[in-house]
């Protein structure tokens, strides 16, 4: 086993592991039930389970449309579709496991075809019209509803509308048909993005100022003096373009990044986008973004351009200063009085203002966050501030030999909360970035025993190598931070309902709980429990390293958030503006560098842009959510044990993580903030005065 990979005794320090068994008999004292999922082995066990869970779910929603309308209750028809819906949904969430992390090609093409058919019969399901009567009876009996419940048959009835019950049915068939369509090319155009590989050969003279630790990792070196940079994974992506001296290695290695999946995907793209305006204009929607956007926070596609234009607006000025800067430090490199910044220049010169006026090498600061003690330290730092205990526990079942299993506990109670599966590092054929699934929902069963969640975490950190741990860069760390914050989302949930637990929440509230977890990453009492040297443990993180950390950030903060509303006002563009035939590679290029950078000629990055399936017209989500962290950040902020105030910390789980969507988001944040959010916060923290 190389350095740094863990064993089950060794994840957490000597920490006693427990057994399923036990974790049972504990959640068995709550009148809970807590299990890992029975994870498919070979591609014939996927087959005849899919086929399986689509003809029980059919079976049990046969009989539900078959009742007498005087004989449906809430019960017995709308949760009961839930509890269908909810036990097909768990054969699909393992399928999305086994496609995105099976090391067996077999295993992932099984699993690949599997989701098709089941997304197929999932859209089916919608336009069932015995169910849909049945819940139509349910809703003009009136019944007596409050809460979670009352919320419950309300959004069943908007989703019947939106899914186009209101139209005649042959228009309503055609929506079906099209949607159906719509399911089969996202997973295309996702696969595409999975399955893409774009290796670079650069000699070491090309790659000069990379650091030596990531040329020497496994699989780098080629030849004598050759090294294999992958476009495609974003590991050696990133490494390479913050650190690479020669302008003509970026340029290369970001033209290849841009052009990832270009021809296997822009046709699916032009027809997804195609069908997703028949679709909106056949509902009555004026464009897809309107209706994506109608259920969630926004509320309107207007509202959240308006959002996404006021952040850029807001930040012109600093990110035009740190162009000017960034342009500067290129013409004292090349003598080019005329030097401009290109888009494949910023990282390098966002990563050297860092280092030259910060003195913060993110590459050296790599030996002070060893993946398992930053893995341990989050830990520590959320058991204490929401009242938790993590455990190791034995997996049942691995699909690949590093896969670890945690279990979540109430620190004061023993209750067990939930599972976490940690596959943290790459490997052929696994997703390539970073992302937190959802296995076992939370819900109250039919039997009255509440299921406690399973998640897992799949990301992509530095492996260990032989002669050293897996070291992870300061960004690094806040990204293991927000993926355990949407696990903890997931994990901590008290939703009555599938629908609203956990993460099941509008798209542009999902962040919050997960960027909120980011704060703690920036904490200097949290960074001291756990950074320090790997070869020398005595030696802690420098106590200036994160005020500089924290200057550098600021330094380029213009610059990270005009791309990000660049990718947010492109995906809004696409969904909003864009026309039938037209090419989306050159509307997508134009108004990201309109409020960014250009992208290279003849590039195309919407190709490997995998946000648009799953979260179309959804992007601005993310700046969305950040100002709503702000604003609850700054709760802790204000108060005197700072970001380890437990009883905030407390507050903070029962308002916003527990909650899920059982009740409307707004007034979680109500609750915790004890008014509206508003966008200030977000302005301050970022050194800028709101705008008025």
């Amino acid at each position: 086993m190389a350095t740094g990979a863990l064993g089950c005794g060794a994840l957490l320090g000597g920490v006693k592991p427990l057994t399923l068994d036990e974790l049972q008999a504990k959640a068995k004292a709550f009148h809970e039930t807590i299990e890992a999922p029975p994870f498919e082995r070979t591609p014939e066990a996927i087959r005849r389970s899919v086929s399986e869970t689509l003809s029980a779910a059919d079976k049990a929603l046969d009989r539900i449309g078959a009742r007498k309308p005087s004989e449906m209750t809430f019960e017995n028809t709308v949760r009961a579709i839930d509890d269908t819906l909810y036990k097909a949904g768990l054969s699909a969430n393992r399928f999305a496991i086994i496609k995105d992390t099976h090391p067996d090609p077999a295993m992932r093409q099984a699993a690949t075809e599997a989701i098709k058919r089941f997304e197929q019969w999932a859209v089916g399901v919608e336009y069932r019209e015995d169910v849909y009567r049945a819940v139509k009876a349910v809703a003009a009996r009136r019944p007596k509803l409050e809460g979670e419940d009352a919320k419950f048959l309300e959004e069943t009835l908007r989703d019947y509308r939106r899914a186009g019950f209101e139209l005649p049915k042959k228009d309503r068939e055609e929506v079906e048909r099209l949607r159906k369509e719509l399911a089969d090319l996202g997973t295309d155009f996702e696969n595409n993005i999975l399955k893409t590989r774009r290796p670079l050969e650069f000699t070491r003279k090309e790659l000069e100022g990379v650091p030596e630790s990531f040329l020497e990792s496994k699989g780098i070196r080629s030849g004598a003096n050759t090294y294999t940079i992958l476009a495609n994974v974003t590991y050696h992506y990133l490494t390479v373009m913050e650190n690479a001296r020669l302008e003509a290695t970026r340029r290369r290695l970001c033209e290849a990044r841009f052009r990832l999946a270009m021809e296997d995907n822009l046709p699916i793209l032009q027809r997804m986008l195609s069908l997703r305006r028949r679709i909106a204009s056949k509902l009555g929607y004026a464009t897809w973004a309107d209706y994506v956007i109608e259920p969630r926070m926004a509320g309107t596609a207007d509202r959240a351009r308006e959002f996404c234009l006021k952040v850029r607006d807001g930040l012109e000025k600093r990110f035009r200063d740190e162009l000017e800067l960034m342009r500067r430090m290129k013409v004292r490199d090349t003598g080019e009085a005329a030097a401009r910044i290109r888009i494949w220049d910023w990282r390098y010169y966002a990563n050297r203002i860092k280092k030259e006026n910060y003195q913060v090498d993110a590459e050296a600061l790599r030996a002070y966050f060893p993946y398992q003690q930053a893995l341990r330290g989050l830990f520590e730092t959320a058991g204490k501030v929401f009242g938790l205990r993590v455990v190791p526990v034995k997996p049942p079942y691995k699909w690949v030999e590093d896969l670890q299993l945690v279990a979540v506990l109430d620190a004061e109670t023993d209750e067990p909360l939930g599972l976490l599966y940690l596959d943290m590092f790459p490997r052929e054929g696994k997703y390539n970035h970073f992302a937190q699934y959802g296995i076992i929902e939370g819900k109250l069963r039919p039997d009255g025993l509440y299921q406690r969640p399973v998640a897992a975490l799949i990301c992509n950190f530095p492996a260990p190598q032989p002669n050293r741990p897996s070291l992870l860069q300061h960004d690094e760390v806040e990204t293991l931070f927000h993926e355990f914050g949407h696990a903890l989302h997931t994990i901590l949930t008290r939703a009555k309902h599938a629908r609203f637990s956990g993460t099941s929440v509008p798209r542009d509230f999902v962040e919050v709980p997960s960027q909120l977890l980011e704060e703690w990453a920036w904490n200097r009492k949290a960074l001291d429990s756990f950074a320090a040297d790997y070869r020398d443990p005595s030696k802690k993180l420098p106590p200036d390293i994160l005020q500089k950390l924290k200057a550098a950030r600021l330094a380029t903060i213009g610059s990270f958030y005009r791309r990000q509303m660049g990718f947010a006002l492109t995906d809004l563009a696409l969904h909003m503006n864009w026309k039938e035939e037209e090419d989306p590679a050159r509307l997508a290029n134009y108004v990201f560098g309109d409020a960014f950078l250009p992208p290279p000629e003849r590039s195309a990055f919407v190709a490997f842009f995998g946000h648009l399936v799953g979260y179309d017209a959804s992007y601005y989500g993310y700046g969305w959510a950040d100002a709503i962290v702000a604003d609850i950040a700054s709760v802790f902020e204000k108060s005197p044990k700072g970001f380890f105030d437990a009883d905030l910390g407390r507050r903070l789980r029962r308002e916003i993580y527990e909650q899920g969507d059982s009740r409307p988001v707004e007034v979680s944040i109500r609750k915790f903030l004890g008014r509206d959010w508003n966008l200030d916060a977000f302005f301050r923290k970022n050194g800028i005065e709101p705008p008025r």
